[in-house]
C-alpha cells in the first residue's frame, strides 16, 4: 500500500491535529507527524476519518507544532508490536519501544495492539488457583487462572508495593511456564525505579512496560494495549500462563477523558466519556482461557479511587466487567497493617470453583467461610463496644475481639517479602479459629473439627500447662 503524505494542518488542539480529508486513509491508521525542527517524527493514529476531515491523536504531544509547517505521513497500518520470545526479560516504554539498551525486537510476527475480540463460545471457565504468597488473597479472595480481579486502592495506600510483591511471588502450582507482564501507567520516577529494581529479580519470565507521569498523557492510552498484546503472544502463541498487572488504570481513564474533551465529545459522569464502559471492556476482556490453547491470561488491574469513592465511574464500571475486587483499607493502613486488604468488601466471584479438593486443599472452603464469618462478627462487636464499653461485653464477645486483633496482626499482616504457600496460610487460619468457642464455629463440619481444631486445642492446653508448671524466677 502506497504511503500518503500530507503537508499543513487545519487546526491543532491539545493532542489532536485536524487535517483535511484525504482519500485512502483508514481509521486507526498510524500517522507520523513532523514539525519544523523535529529530529524524529511524532507517532499518532487516525481516530476520526471522513470525506471532509481527518482527526489525528498524537501520542507524544503537539508542543512546538505549527499548523502551516506540520507534515503528516500515513503508514497504511495500525499500531503494531514486533513479538518474539526475546521480549521476556525486557523493558519497554509506553509505546512498546525498548528502554533497556538491548536493541529492538527483530521478528516477522507483528500484532495489532488493539487485539482481536475473543469468541465467548471459545472461552473455558477459569478454575486453577494462582498462589500470590499473600494469605489474605490466597485464602479469602483467591485469584483464579484466567480471571479479571481488580485491586481498588486510594492515594497514599501501598498498592504499588502490593503489586510488586504479587508480581515477584505469584506462581501457578505445578506449572513452569508462568510469566508476568507488568505495565506502569502514569507512574512517578521513584515508583518506576522501585518497580525496575524489584521486578528484575523475577528474571527472564517478566516483561515490563513503563509509562512515566511526565510522559505525554495521551501515551497512556496505548500502554495497557501494548502490555496485553505481549501477553496474548506469550499465552496463545508460546503456551505460557501470563499474569498481567496494570497500575494505575485511573491514570489511563484520565487520559481517555482528556482525549474525549479534545475531541469535543459530550461528557458523561465526572467528565468521563460515555463510552468508558466499552473502552474498559475492550481491555479487560482480553484476559481468559481459550479452548485449544495451552496458555492463559489472568488480569490484575490496579486503580486508585478518587477521594476513596467506590462509586466513582472508574471503579464502578470496572466492577461490572470484572469478577470481583480486592479493596485496600485506609483504616487498616493507619494501624500499620500490610497489606491493608479489607476482606469484608473484597470478593472473588470465581473462587468457589478453583479451591478445595483437586485445586488447593480440601479444607480451604471451610477455613475461608469461617474466617469471613468470624471477622464480620468482630466488626459488629466493635460497634457494640463503642456504645456500651468493652467491660460490659460477654466473655464470648471478648474472645471475638481478641480473635480480631490476632487476625489483623498475624494473618492479614505479613512482611513485604514474606511469601506464604497455601498450606501455611490455611494452617494459620485453623490456629486462629481454634481460639474461639465451638458456638462460633458454625461453618465447620464435625470431621474438620476433629481433624484440625481438636489437635490444635490439645497442643494449646499442653503448652499452657507447661508454662504454668515453670518455676517463677
Amino acid at each position: 500500500m502506497a504511503l500518503i503524505e500530507y503537508t499543513g494542518a487545519e487546526k491543532i488542539n491539545g493532542p489532536i491535529v485536524m487535517l483535511k480529508g484525504t482519500p485512502g486513509v483508514g481509521y486507526d491508521e498510524v500517522v507520523e507527524i513532523t514539525g519544523e525542527g523535529d529530529e524524529a517524527p511524532r507517532l499518532g493514529r487516525a481516530i476520526l476519518v471522513s470525506e471532509d476531515a481527518i482527526m489525528v491523536q498524537v501520542f507524544t504531544g503537539t508542543d512546538g507544532l505549527i499548523p502551516a509547517t506540520s507534515r503528516a505521513r500515513f503508514l497504511g497500518r495500525p499500531l503494531e508490536m514486533a513479538l518474539s520470545s526475546s521480549i521476556l526479560g525486557r523493558t519497554f516504554d509506553g509505546l512498546g519501544r525498548p528502554l533497556d539498551g538491548n536493541g529492538p525486537i527483530y521478528s516477522d510476527t507483528k500484532r495489532n495492539i488493539n487485539g482481536s475480540p475473543m469468541n465467548p463460545m471459545a472461552r473455558v471457565y477459569p478454575r486453577d488457583f494462582i498462589n500470590t504468597g499473600l494469605s489474605v488473597i490466597d485464602v479469602l479472595m483467591t485469584l483464579i487462572r484466567g480471571q479479571k480481579l481488580p485491586i481498588f486502592s486510594g492515594n497514599g495506600l501501598p498498592h504499588n508495593q502490593v503489586a510488586i510483591q504479587i508480581a515477584s511471588q505469584a506462581k501457578l502450582i505445578g506449572a513452569e511456564n508462568f510469566a508476568v507482564v507488568f505495565a506502569g501507567v502514569g507512574i512517578k520516577h521513584d515508583d518506576a525505579a522501585a518497580f525496575s529494581a524489584a521486578l528484575s529479580l523475577r528474571g527472564s519470565n517478566l516483561v515490563f512496560f513503563r509509562n512515566l507521569a511526565d510522559d505525554p498523557v495521551i501515551e497512556r492510552i496505548a500502554t495497557p494495549r501494548y502490555a496485553l498484546t505481549a501477553a496474548e503472544y506469550l499465552a496463545f502463541d508460546l503456551g505460557m500462563h501470563v499474569l498481567v498487572i496494570v497500575t494505575d488504570v485511573t491514570s489511563y481513564c484520565e487520559a481517555l477523558r482528556e482525549l474525549s474533551v479534545s475531541r469535543g465529545e459530550i461528557p458523561s459522569r465526572k467528565g468521563y466519556p460515555a463510552y468508558l464502559y466499552s473502552d474498559l471492556a475492550s481491555i479487560y476482556e482480553r484476559a481468559g482461557v481459550l479452548h485449544g490453547k495451552e496458555g492463559s491470561i489472568t488480569f490484575l488491574p490496579i486503580l486508585t479511587m478518587p477521594n476513596d469513592d467506590i462509586t466513582n465511574p472508574v471503579p464502578d464500571q470496572t466492577g461490572y466487567i470484572t469478577e470481583g475486587q480486592i479493596v485496600l483499607s485506609r483504616d487498616l493502613d493507619a494501624k500499620g497493617i500490610y497489606p491493608p486488604i479489607d476482606p469484608l468488601p473484597s470478593l472473588s466471584r470465581l473462587m468457589k470453583d478453583g479451591i478445595g479438593k483437586g485445586y488447593t486443599r480440601e479444607d480451604h472452603p471451610s477455613v475461608s467461610s469461617q474466617l469471613f464469618a468470624c471477622y464480620s462478627r468482630v466488626q459488629e462487636i466493635k460497634a457494640l463496644a463503642e456504645v456500651v464499653g468493652v467491660d460490659e461485653l460477654s466473655d464470648d464477645d471478648k474472645q471475638y475481639l481478641a480473635f480480631g486483633t490476632a487476625f489483623e496482626r498475624t494473618y492479614l499482616s505479613q512482611g513485604k517479602t514474606e511469601n506464604r504457600d497455601i498450606g501455611q496460610s490455611l494452617d494459620m487460619g485453623w490456629r486462629l479459629l481454634a481460639t474461639l468457642p465451638d458456638s462460633a464455629l458454625t461453618r465447620i463440619s464435625m470431621k474438620d473439627m476433629e481433624t484440625y481444631i481438636t489437635p490444635i486445642r490439645e497442643k494449646m492446653k499442653q503448652g499452657a500447662a507447661v508454662n504454668k508448671a515453670e518455676p517463677v524466677t
